[in-house]
């Protein structure tokens, strides 16, 4: 009897006591919504260069001889920059020239008989026909000459020299960069999916290793038309300031601002519920957003419109207003309406 009685309080206690726990409103800890700044905007990388610059390579293979441009050096167009060893064609432009001489001297020779009546007519036409051939002959070698010497093709500094005396190079190397050293831009790569939302004038931030610590600028120039199918991204050129610190060559990370909103309402993203990814892939459709606002201690669902996403919070673009509290990080379960208790901060 005794047992019994004994087996009745304790699934009496243990009842009351689940009951207890079942029965207690859930503990949540809640985030206010604040007001900030959301930034909207497109990433891409780029390198920085000159406006007005141009690879300069040699016309032909060969050895260099010698090379008459330093790096920062002032050049004017036309001027050499390197020479390449042209013995070899030297020679045969010379042995050209001999043949046109004697060629000239043939001609002048026959003119001599014709008009004496020595020789035919149609021996001096030949005769003019060996000299026109062996003088443009003559001159294309003497011309051939001027591919051995690696000129500037503009006015401008030596930003670069990649030769060096000795040195074997051929058609496809850079051998120098001409170009002005102001004003510079940024070659960017932007992708294809977000290239409709590019436009001129819009501004860019940027950011680059070496001046981690700076936020520079920059702004949409220009967006070339044809895009880079291999690649799939788009070409876009953005001016720089001209007191900007970055030097030809740095590479940069670019944001392209596409909206900026200094007041929008923002949450943590653990507060706000996101719909899930449709299961049909080809399928672009998506629940609606929504948070658990939290009023009187208890719980209220909410659909809101969501806008940017970053790593430490959520642009929240219509649903909620500054200063209401909501749940972070919602236990499975809740029901609209349902009573919690707040956890302490």
């Amino acid at each position: 009897m005794r047992r019994l009685l004994l087996l009745l309080a304790l699934l009496v206690i243990g009842g009351a006591a689940l009951w207890a726990l079942v029965g207690m409103p859930p503990r949540v800890r809640i985030a206010t919504a604040t007001s900030g700044a959301a930034l909207e905007a497109v990433y891409a990388t780029g390198a920085v260069e000159p406006v007005h610059w141009a690879r300069v390579g040699p016309a032909v293979r060969g050895r260099v001889s010698a090379v008459m441009a330093e790096e920062g050096a002032r050049v004017t167009e036309g001027q050499v920059l390197a020479r390449i060893d042209d013995r070899q064609t030297r020679s045969m432009a010379d042995e050209a020239e001999a043949r046109a001489r004697f060629a000239q001297e043939d001609l002048a020779r026959t003119r001599t008989l014709v008009a004496r009546d020595i020789a035919a007519r149609a021996t001096l036409e030949r005769a003019e026909r060996d000299a026109r051939a062996a003088r443009s002959v003559a001159d294309a070698a003497v011309q051939r000459l001027d591919d051995y010497l690696v000129r500037a093709p503009t006015d401008g500094v030596v930003l670069r020299r990649d030769v060096e005396v000795g040195e074997v190079v051929d058609t496809p190397a850079s051998l120098f960069w001409i170009g002005q050293p102001r004003p510079l831009r940024v070659t960017a790569e932007v992708d294809e999916d977000d290239i409709a939302r590019i436009a001129t004038g819009q501004r860019v931030l940027l950011r680059a290793d070496a001046f981690a610590r700076q936020v520079l600028t920059a702004e949409v120039a220009q967006i070339t038309p044809k895009g880079d199918t291999s690649r799939k991204a788009y070409r876009v050129r953005l001016s720089l300031p001209e007191d900007t610190p970055l030097l030809i060559g740095m590479t940069v990370e670019a944001n392209i601002v596409l909206r900026e909103t200094p007041d929008a309402v923002l949450l943590p993203p653990s507060a706000v519920v996101l719909p899930p990814a449709p299961r049909n892939p080809t399928s672009t459709a998506r629940g609606p957003a929504f948070v658990w606002v939290v009023e009187k201690e208890r719980v209220r669902r909410r659909e809101v419109e969501i806008g940017v996403q970053a790593p430490r919070s959520i642009e929240i673009r219509r649903g909620l207003a500054v200063g209401e509290a909501v749940v972070l990080a919602p236990p499975e379960g809740l029901a609209d309406g349902q009573a919690v208790r707040l956890a302490p901060p």
